[in-house]
């Protein structure tokens, strides 16, 4: 008998596994592009409507969202660990957004 053990592992050999993509992660990605899309058009509303900032801001998003999805979508196929997530893109909407009303509500009340 050998006094060495059965199967040895080294700290510089990494096995490689086949990662298998499951179709709902691909239906996730397009579930969060169709919402982008949908908040967009409530956007568009809004600055038609209320802001007066016209279709420059949800068309920027638009293509921000259509970016996004072919980035994600692109990755998924390659078989990429992730992360998916996007922590960039709502929090500058929220800010621009919070900033359009704040200016929006400072000159309605300091107008004469």
């Amino acid at each position: 008998m050998s006094t060495q053990p059965l199967l040895q592992r080294t700290a510089n050999k990494r096995i490689a596994l086949p990662v298998r993509v499951e179709p709902k992660v691909s239906f996730a990605n397009e579930r969060t592009f169709l919402s982008w899309l949908h908040f967009t058009v409530v956007l568009g509303g809004l600055a038609v409507g209320l802001l007066n900032f016209g279709d420059r801001a949800p068309m920027a998003i638009m293509i921000y969202a259509l970016y996004t999805y072919h980035w994600r979508a692109e990755s998924i196929r390659r078989g990429g660990k992730g992360p998916y997530d996007d922590r960039l893109g709502p929090t500058i909407l929220c800010v621009a957004l919070l900033v359009a009303v704040i200016v929006n509500f400072v000159l309605r009340f300091t107008a004469p």
